[in-house]
């Protein structure tokens, strides 16, 4: 009879090295994120996953977005974050400004920062807690998980019921008329950039006077 090892695919030696290697630097990584008594909020606290299609700006795209977000939410503002966690955690960097945020995410992980966690999945618009109250959030800014109208169309719906008005949506280029559709928001011409370069042009889109024209 066959060996029942031999169905098995073993990883060649060299492969296995490199994911110890792999594993052995992650471990430094995390080590040195607790002993560099680090901020929490910062960018690589948590890791993006490709998995749940998540992709992370580049820090000068998440800055200026952040930005703009505390400028158009205005003193004492609320914004929300709708699958866009690098914007929040921008925003939680900085705190002393006068407004306040909450996460809108799919991903767990986020549940570290407390009761600003909303679990979100966009399959389920309106299933929101019910402190979140409609229309209770100065700008809405999202960035739906998925480049399809179907996902773009629920997000819409959460955007609609959380917004007094104003919409940052980013999403590819290939979406503008899906955007316009279903949230009346316009293309802006600053350019998104993500921290890995994606395969798709990203864009933002705005149904108000913003600054990033």
């Amino acid at each position: 009879k066959m060996d029942d090892d031999d169905d098995i695919p073993q990883l060649s030696s060299h492969a296995l090295a490199a994911l110890q290697e792999f594993y052995l630097e992650q471990q430094q990584r995390e080590g040195m994120k607790t002993s560099q008594g680090f901020n929490q909020y910062s960018i690589g606290s948590i890791e993006e996953d490709w998995q749940l299609s998540q992709f992370w700006y580049s820090d000068e795209t998440a800055s200026c977005l952040a930005k703009e977000a505390v400028l158009a939410a205005g003193k004492g503002g609320r914004i929300a974050c709708i699958s866009a966690p690098s914007v929040y955690q921008k925003l939680k960097e900085q705190d002393d400004e006068d407004f306040s945020v909450c996460i809108l995410e799919y991903d767990r992980r986020f549940s570290v920062y407390g009761e600003e966690f909303v679990f979100y999945d966009y399959n389920h618009p309106l299933d929101l807690p019910e402190n979140l109250l409609p229309h209770s959030f100065d700008i809405v800014i999202a960035d739906p998980p998925y480049l399809s109208e179907e996902c773009l169309q629920k997000t819409a719906e959460t955007i609609k019921y959380l917004t007094k008005g104003k919409i940052l949506l980013c999403t590819g280029a290939v979406m503008e008329e899906q955007a316009a559709k279903h949230l009346g928001v316009k293309m802006c011409k600053f350019i998104p950039r993500h921290s890995r370069n994606l395969a798709n042009e990203f864009r933002c889109y705005v149904n108000y006077a913003s600054g990033l024209d």
